[in-house]
């Protein structure tokens, strides 16, 4: 039986989306709270000691608190509907990799600290990575402080509710001083470690992305009342909009553009919306292809607007550019396993903010479905298991020792 898996279990319940399917956990809401609190209670009863920092990242550490640290974990909160792998299996693996070392004796040279960073995925407040960008100072703290959610509470306001200070939030020098480096475990996104056949892998690198909020304006009117020709309606225009994201990233080798989201204003059925807000995510092997997919985007959709009598604009939500791991960090966590495929991933994630400051490797785990974001995404318990292994391999490596 995988160490893994019972952990995964006691959460299974938590956040459970009876909608959607799957799991909608967002940072700060009740379910986010009811997983920190289970970490905290897991850590401590492993004599870990917890702290929050100012962003409301949570930290256990096995050892004093102090600069050199070797750290992993990653994040419990889920897109909406997402799946019961992403984030939550780095996290309960990172737990049993603790236990696993303690039961073969392992003493630590470094301290090893386990994290979880608040609100990854941006499920709630519509910007990905949100702990580590404002622990790293790659998002502005003020603009932090006024995000919304979509019943229109500040993240201000949602952390203040949880007991944290959101004048303290923002770049934290402090706490990244004590990172050495920084490994996160994930489950694979994708199919890369199937075609190789492989249950573990190691990140070599991370797809350019960013997500663009696209608002178009017309005049909202009765659906049975107003003549065709009398319409400014912005539900025809964002439609070209979805339609132009899927030729754009064809135009850029290897590019993603996505519409995932569209909410119009008032949004009822028989009414022609006077808004419609779209958001773009898009994706390239490089920063030029990326803004060229948005600026392919945004002149379709503005081509569109004016043709409806309709206006466009834009706002920039979240941008990172390409993010090439480590090398030398990466030939250490690939030699402690003893050689395991290295493949790049579209998707963001934690380890790849923070690698602009510190040295991140990223493990992977199978996930034969090759699906993520959604209830399907799943890894094996054997691959789990291997993640375990693997895992505690490195951070004994890497905390001074080899086992």
């Amino acid at each position: 039986m995988s160490r893994a898996v019972p952990l995964l279990d006691a959460l299974a319940d938590v956040g459970a989306d009876r909608v959607r399917g799957g799991y909608s956990r967002h940072g700060f809401d009740r379910a986010d709270h009811t997983l920190r609190e289970w970490f905290t209670g897991e850590a401590e009863a492993r004599g870990l000691d917890v702290d929050v920092d100012r962003n409301g990242n949570l930290w256990a550490w096995w050892g004093t608190p102090g600069p050199g640290a070797v750290v992993t974990g990653s994040h419990l909160d889920s897109v909406p509907g997402g799946g019961a792998f992403d984030g939550p299996l780095g996290v309960v693996s990172a737990l049993a990799a603790v236990d696993v070392l303690r039961a073969r004796g392992f003493d630590p040279a470094k301290p090893v600290v386990l994290v979880v960073f608040a609100e990854e995925e941006g499920g709630r407040f519509g910007v990905p990575c949100l702990g580590s960008r404002l622990l790293a100072g790659t998002l502005d703290a003020e603009h932090a402080r006024a995000l919304r959610d979509p019943d229109g509470v500040t993240l201000a306001e949602a952390v203040r509710a949880t007991g944290l200070d959101p004048a303290t939030l923002g770049r934290d020098d402090e706490s990244l001083a004590r990172v050495g480096c920084f490994v996160e475990l994930h489950v694979e996104q994708g199919r890369g470690l199937v075609d190789l056949g492989a249950p573990v892998g190691v990140a070599e690198s991370i797809l350019a992305h960013g997500r663009w909020r696209l608002t178009l304006h017309g005049e909202g009117n009765h659906a049975g009342a107003t003549a065709l020709a009398d319409r400014a309606d912005p539900m025809l225009p964002a439609a070209s909009l979805v339609l132009a994201a899927r030729r754009a990233a064809a135009s850029v080798p290897g590019a993603r553009a996505t519409v995932g989201r569209l909410v119009p204003t008032p949004g009822g059925t028989n009414v022609i919306p006077s808004t419609v807000d779209a958001w773009l995510d898009a994706r390239a092997s490089d920063g030029p292809g990326t803004r060229r997919v948005v600026e392919d985007v945004v002149a379709a959709a503005r081509e569109a607007a004016e043709a409806e009598g309709c206006t466009l604009s834009v706002r920039e939500e979240s941008y990172g550019g390409t993010v090439t791991f480590d090398a030398g960090l990466r030939e250490v966590v690939s030699g402690a396993l003893g050689g395991v495929p290295a493949l790049p991933t579209g998707a963001g994630h934690d380890a790849g903010v923070l690698a602009a400051r510190v040295p991140t490797a990223m493990l992977f785990v199978r996930n034969p479905t090759g699906v993520s974001h959604a209830p399907a995404e799943h890894a094996e318990a054997d691959d789990c298991e291997a993640g375990v292994t693997a895992l505690a391999r490195v951070l004994a490596h890497l905390a001074g020792s080899s086992c």
